[in-house]
């Protein structure tokens, strides 16, 4: 039985941005609403109050953030499963479960609002057991810790026990997607390994969110490992060919093999903790006792 679509608050500047975050959002998996018009100071905040049990994540612009409105944010129990769209800036501009996009990438938008909703589940399942010698009868401190609870209570009884984590869409997979939007989801991607690569050794914060970014599409656009490597190859084909027009030295880009490193170990622990805990990994004994037959007699 389908699930029905998650409400999703387009909080952005201009109607341009809202257009183009809508086009690549699936229909079938989430329903934006515009709320550009009330995107600014106590508007945002006024309205996300009151659409407080409406909206289940928010894609919401960078420049919208200042410290007033993320303080009032964090005092209101506003904080939802959030893609903030702007520069890659390497700090945190809303909460800490928050995944950053930038403008010249929004054909990730999807697989990345999946990811958002995903580590705030997490964080949720996290908040909601006391950790070993804690007062699990301890009240809470803030405010918007239980809001936060309540929203992830709410998302997990909308998309089932294991939550999107678990859940990818196979019709969005790269294999599964027209020709263009596969051309389109490449380059993209393209540009994410190459924000990466630039910020990789000079803003290592900066780097790991777009690294978090590519893994985010890769995981549940299901991109192939060797694409993986296809890319980092072109792109370090492309720096030895424009440093050596430029007369400069080249051979530390064998350095940046750590990059493709960093980003096969993040994709390993995103499958890693896509096996819920509950699935048994034992053999049943039935097939136990089979396959232990089988080698006997061979």
């Amino acid at each position: 039985m389908a699930r029905p679509a998650l409400t999703i608050a387009l909080l952005l500047t201009t109607k341009e941005l809202v257009d183009a975050c809508t086009q690549w959002l699936p229909v079938n998996r989430y329903k934006p609403v515009d709320l550009h018009q009330a995107a600014s100071g106590e508007g945002l905040l006024e309205v996300l109050a009151h659409q407080r049990e409406a909206v289940d994540a928010v894609v919401i612009e960078q420049s919208l953030l200042d410290e007033t409105t993320r303080e009032g944010l964090r005092r209101g129990g506003l904080l939802f499963p959030a893609v903030v769209v702007g520069e890659l800036m390497g700090r945190v501009d809303y909460h800490p479960e928050e995944v950053h996009l930038p403008v010249d990438q929004l054909e990730q938008l999807g697989y990345n609002v999946d990811a958002a909703i995903s580590r705030f589940l997490r964080q949720g399942q996290k908040e909601a057991r006391p950790e070993d010698g804690s007062d699990a009868n301890a009240p809470s401190s803030a405010e918007s810790e239980s809001s936060a609870w309540k929203l992830s209570s709410r998302l997990q009884e909308r998309l089932g026990y294991l939550g999107v984590f678990y859940k990818r869409d196979p019709s969005r997979f790269l294999a599964n997607l027209p020709p263009d939007e596969q051309r389109e989801l490449l380059r993209s991607l393209q540009r994410t390994y190459r924000d990466l690569l630039i910020s990789y050794f000079r803003d290592p914060a900066a780097a790991n969110q777009a690294l978090e970014s590519f893994v985010n599409t890769a995981f549940f656009g299901d991109l192939p490992i060797t694409r993986t490597v296809e890319i980092h190859m072109n792109l370090i084909d492309e720096f030895w060919k424009q440093l050596r027009l430029e007369g400069h030295k080249n051979d530390f880009l064998q350095d940046y093999r750590l990059a493709l490193l960093d980003v096969m170990a993040h994709l390993c622990e995103m499958y890693r903790r896509s096996i819920p805990p509950e699935v048994a990994l034992a053999v049943p004994s039935e097939q136990r006792r089979s396959l232990m037959d089988s080698e006997v007699s061979s």
